[in-house]
């Protein structure tokens, strides 16, 4: 590879499985993928990550491994006919390894066409994505896979491929480099290893003439202020811009929320995303404060669906306004991850008596659903009975937000459960 024209972290991709840096749960001693390579026994997999953990790299190593043809298409510019000259190709002993890179940009069409591929094993199907599979993937091709989730860099893998690249690269290694600090290139990169490396290399060839490079936090800093990527699709400004975004619906600036959302849809931001996070949005940010928020998002992701760019643009606009200009609660999702966590801590606890469900003879006569008291037979459809284990009755879960709606649902808790809960 010339370094003069190769990336970075292109130059410095993994060999073979031993070398990758992270994902020590699936490539590990006794992890899956692992297994699968030994045993030259592939599933159909999606690998589910954020960008620049290693989805390419491990789709590459896993077809090597197991000495497989290795097919890469692209979602964003691959179509149906493309699919189909793969499909069309011979194959030798075992089915070639196809990977699809950011397979949640195919339509149902394009994901259609690998299906019947997929379940007859005429290929070994590897898809990349940085979205949740179970809302981008069609359910029939996502049943056939095994999905694996790549977790992102910690920082000491991060300090070590920044290592790696200063002692083992042929151009970063002939050239004396100092690190007095990784923070900078750390947050900067923001986890991404691709990103991390190019910046790293972006760096290093700044001050060519200079007899030992210093690389520093104020030096990073400059060097990316210079080099400022324009947002796109695949990583770049893609996390920092939707980012922004989500925190200024969350912030109730509509301004800043139009802004951001244009420097998404210039760059021909999938519509679906933008509405999917603004679904999200509704239920954690504005809750029930203003349950209708959640409502107009759900139409606004059918809307984009049908409707496409350019129109589409209209309806995200509208939607946005809405949401930022919202009265805001997280009540619900504080709640929701206060009782998971109680519930992991608690699973042992068994459900009361009066609560079970009874329906054999036997259950009734030892006492499933004694004392159970049915609220639609009471005053204002409500009875004051526990409906926690017993050595949880009045665990506060919900705290209702400052705004009018909830300040009403407070009113109703207190005089229903103020005893029990101090609401």
């Amino acid at each position: 590879m010339n370094p003069a024209i190769t990336p970075l972290a292109e130059r410095m991709r993994p060999r073979n499985l031993d070398n990758v840096i992270g994902q020590q749960k699936l490539i590990g001693p006794k992890g899956p993928l692992r297994r699968a390579v030994e045993s030259n026994r592939l599933p159909s997999m999606i690998f589910w990550g954020p960008p620049g953990v290693g989805k390419t790299t491990l789709a590459q190593l896993v077809a090597e491994g197991t000495k497989r043809p290795f097919v890469s298409l692209s979602a964003i510019s691959a179509g149906v006919k493309d699919i189909r000259d793969v499909l069309n190709r011979p194959s030798g002993l075992f089915p070639p390894v196809v990977f699809i890179d950011e397979i949640h940009r195919f339509n149902k069409g394009q994901q259609d066409a690998l299906l019947g591929a997929v379940e007859k094993g005429q290929i070994t199907l590897i898809g990349a994505t940085t979205e949740n599979p179970s809302f981008e993937v069609n359910s029939a091709l996502l049943s056939r896979c095994q999905v694996y989730i790549l977790e992102s860099l910690g920082r000491d893998e991060l300090v070590q491929l920044v290592n790696r690249a200063l002692e083992q690269d042929t151009y970063l290694s002939q050239k004396k480099i100092r690190m007095e600090s990784y923070d900078a290139l750390l947050r900067l990169s923001g986890g991404d290893g691709r990103k991390l490396l190019n910046l790293l290399e972006l760096v290093a060839t700044s001050h060519v003439s200079a007899d030992e490079l210093v690389i520093t936090d104020d030096l990073v800093t400059e060097v990316a202020q210079q080099n400022i990527a324009r947002y796109d699709k695949s990583g770049e400004q893609h996390y920092d811009i939707i980012s922004a975004f989500i925190k200024s619906l969350r912030g109730s600036d509509p301004n800043a929320a139009l802004y951001w959302m244009a420097r998404m849809i210039n760059a021909g931001e999938d519509p679906e995303f933008i509405a999917r996070r603004m679904l999200i949005l509704a239920s954690e940010d504005i809750g029930n404060a203003n349950p209708t928020a959640l409502i107009m998002a759900q139409n606004a992701m059918q809307a984009v669906r049908m409707i496409g760019y350019p129109e589409s643009r209209i309806i995200l606009s509208q939607v946005a306004v809405y949401l930022a200009t919202s009265s805001k609660s997280n009540a619900s999702y504080v709640a929701i991850n206060e009782a998971m966590a109680l519930a992991e801590k608690t699973s042992h606890l068994p459900v009361p008596l009066h609560l079970r469900n009874a329906p054999t003879k036997l259950m009734k006569q030892i006492g499933y659903g004694d004392n159970y008291q049915y609220a639609h037979d009471f005053a204002g459809n409500f009875v004051q009975q526990n409906f926690m284990p017993e050595e949880l009755k009045g665990h506060k879960l919900y705290e209702p937000g400052q705004n009018a709606r909830e300040a009403e649902i407070r009113k109703n808790l207190q005089k229903w459960w103020g005893e029990w809960y101090e609401y």
